[in-house]
């Protein structure tokens, strides 16, 4: 949203930057997630191989795309078709409703949340899908 501006006074002198709505939005999107975890597990018990897997498994397409000769920040086309689809909000909702449909217990619901966490954190800290070169989507 390059056109919304956050004005800040500083010793009087009033500075304009780019509101980061994107950003705060990851940020209240991560910390509920991540608390909506915390509430599964300590009710439930269960679910922690989940959070380890889900929470980590969306980078392992990192791997498939790393690759000599590639500039900085760039990951091999051959592994961003993967690294885009496991960055989309489209695979936790799914398996979240794979288990409000009983299909899967609720341990992967604390997949899934765990998987949006992973999500959110990535689009807070500035990180995005790619481009089919490889690059970051501006």
């Amino acid at each position: 949203m390059p056109g919304l501006a956050n004005s800040v006074s500083l010793s009087g002198m009033t500075t304009s930057h780019p509101l980061p709505a994107r950003r705060a939005i990851a940020g209240a999107a991560a910390a509920a997630l991540a608390a909506a975890i915390a509430v599964v597990l300590l009710r439930e018990g269960t679910g922690w191989w989940q959070l380890i897997a889900f929470g980590a498994g969306p980078d392992l397409a990192l791997l498939l795309g790393a690759g000599r000769d590639l500039a900085p920040g760039r990951l091999h086309p051959r592994a961003v078709p993967l690294y885009n689809a496991l960055h989309r909000v489209w695979g936790p909702l799914l398996l979240a409703a794979a288990v409000a449909a009983g299909l899967l217990g609720t341990g992967f619901l604390v997949g899934a949340l765990a998987w949006g966490l992973h999500i959110a954190i990535d689009r807070l800290a500035g990180y995005g899908l790619r481009t089919p070169d490889g690059f970051q989507r501006a």
